[in-house]
């Protein structure tokens, strides 16, 4: 009896922390048309990073920050990079070439579309910012604080697809298309 009391609440612990571990990754449903804004990275992409006058520094980190992020903190952290791209990047990019800047303008559009839906997701109390996540966004602020302001923005522009390949990784994206 002692045994089947057991088992059964290991089992029930096992069933537990898998749907807590796999809520948490994917609590927040991004509902908007990540190959559009994929594919308008793409199209700038290359006239971006050549106006990049710092090939061997990193914001992002190449991913090496972002892969630290665990389940629990992906929604906090996207929230965070998203605002950091809005209040900060795109703010601080000045792009002459008018086909870019309708590029950049449409990713930022999008990016305030997905804040929209993560900040519903913070007002029901699904999206939680713990110490490891905000630690995190301090690095790449700091990263970008370092290089001048127009400097850190192409930097940061550059790098969109990095930051693109971690929300399609760890965000259960639906088509709003």
């Amino acid at each position: 009896m002692k045994l089947q009391c057991v088992s059964l609440w290991l089992l029930g612990t096992i069933l537990m922390l898998c749907s807590v571990d796999n809520h948490g990754l994917r609590r927040c449903l991004i509902s908007t048309d990540m190959d559009h804004i994929e594919d308008s990275f793409q199209e700038i992409k290359r006239a971006i990073q050549a106006k990049d006058t710092f090939p061997n520094v990193t914001i992002l980190s190449t991913l090496e920050t972002l892969q630290i992020i665990k389940p629990l903190d992906v929604c906090c952290v996207t929230k965070n990079l998203l605002a950091f791209y809005v209040d900060r990047v795109f703010k601080d990019h000045q792009e002459p070439n008018p086909k870019i800047l309708r590029k950049i303008s449409s990713i930022a559009n999008s990016f305030l579309y997905m804040q929209k839906t993560l900040r519903q997701c913070q007002e029901q109390r699904q999206c939680h910012c713990r110490q490891e996540a905000t630690n995190v966004t301090r690095v790449i602020h700091d990263n970008y604080d370092q290089l001048e302001v127009r400097s850190a923005a192409v930097k940061s522009l550059g790098e969109l697809d990095i930051f693109l390949a971690w929300i399609a990784k760890n965000h259960e994206v639906t088509s709003s298309a």
